[in-house]
């Protein structure tokens, strides 16, 4: 999933990040809300963990944004503040979940997947393939039987071909899921990360490139 952590607390924002991205989550940050909102214009997020107190622009409207631009993105709300009053206005504003902190980092992780699985189409909680068999949750990987280990991007990027169905997914769609906004769009990544997943899942090819559109696993 692509996911956006908006917190203003440099440390805290970047532990975050680096626990989602473990789960193969491309994450991008923000440290403030105004910047938020410029990510949010350019950017097709899946889900947005939100800092309430933020400076520049408050995490409310921020929310407020969110939710009024009709996108498809879930909030999680954090908050320094516990009360129930607090997480009552919290949800009132669109937050579609609210965490106090301190809180755990696997809670934490667990709630933006749920999030991320309200925020897409309904998928098998094991995806299955062509010989192939992924589990979301566990983040394995299987061949015909055969246990493939994969990268986080090899993984993101296969995640991503089997939830397509078999149709075609783009090379920028790959690129918009599985990496954060730093990576040059450029660089060739994408074919680099379809190359190795090919060996990886080694004979008979499954990764279909159709030229000038994308890849599919048919």
């Amino acid at each position: 999933m692509r996911v956006l952590v908006v917190e203003d607390e440099p440390m805290l924002a970047e532990a975050i990040a680096e626990w989602l991205r473990d789960d193969a989550h491309a994450v991008d940050v923000a440290l403030d809300g105004g910047a938020a909102l410029e990510r949010i214009a350019v950017n097709d997020y899946d889900v947005v963990v939100l800092d309430r107190d933020l400076p520049v622009v408050h995490g409310d409207d921020v929310c407020r944004e969110l939710v009024g631009s009709e996108s498809a993105a879930r909030v999680l709300m954090l908050t320094a503040a516990a009360e129930i009053s607090d997480r009552v206005t919290g949800l009132s504003l669109g937050a579609d979940d609210y965490l106090p902190k301190p809180f755990a980092f696997p809670e934490l992780a667990a709630r933006v997947q749920a999030l991320g699985r309200r925020a897409r189409p309904a998928a098998p909680p094991v995806l299955r393939r062509a010989g192939i068999t992924l589990d979301p949750a566990r983040r394995e990987v299987f061949r015909d039987g055969r246990y493939v280990p994969l990268s986080r991007k090899e993984f993101a990027v296969l995640d991503e071909l089997l939830r397509a169905d078999g149709a075609v997914v783009s090379a920028e769609r790959l690129l918009e899921k599985a990496w954060d906004e730093h990576t040059d769009p450029f660089t060739g990544v994408v074919r680099l990360t379809i190359l190795k997943l090919r060996r990886k899942l080694d004979d008979p090819p499954v990764v279909e490139t159709v030229t000038g559109v994308g890849y599919r696993i048919p």
